[in-house]
């Protein structure tokens, strides 16, 4: 059997070579396609993982807002939920403006059709005009 380069660096594992196509016992010299250890070195707990670099810049650099700085975001938040608790108010008082103004409208519309069936029937009553040729 013809193996690749990779064969010789890091084996798979079961379901790696499964994946590839390779028996479990074929699959002892094959590699994954990424090496992950290096991949993923800052995630690691182990102090030999660590460099001078990943140290030095912690990933937060950012420094805490003042006192200041938070009473101002307090003072905006407690503006932006008023706010919000006006327009909720605001929107109930549309909506049951609405609500009155359909009801209106659908009245009026049984009225108009009730009109109009009035004005049918006294137009029916009338005599018919003959007209001269």
């Amino acid at each position: 059997m013809e193996r690749n380069s990779f064969d010789r660096i890091h084996p798979l594992t079961v379901a790696g070579a499964a994946q590839v196509g390779l028996r479990p016992q074929e699959a002892v010299g094959a590699l994954l396609p990424v090496e992950l250890r290096h991949a993923n070195h800052t995630a690691s707990t182990n102090v030999f993982d660590f460099t001078r670099d990943a140290a030095a810049k912690p990933y937060n650099r950012s420094r805490m807002p003042s006192a200041s700085q938070v009473d101002k975001i307090a003072e905006r938040v407690e503006r932006l939920l008023l706010r919000y608790e006006e327009l909720q108010r605001t929107n109930a008082l549309l909506a049951e403006q609405v609500e009155v103004l359909t009801h209106e409208r659908d009245s009026l519309k049984s009225r108009l059709a009730a009109a109009r069936s009035r004005v049918d029937a006294l137009l029916e009553r009338l005599p018919e005009v003959k007209k001269a040729a």
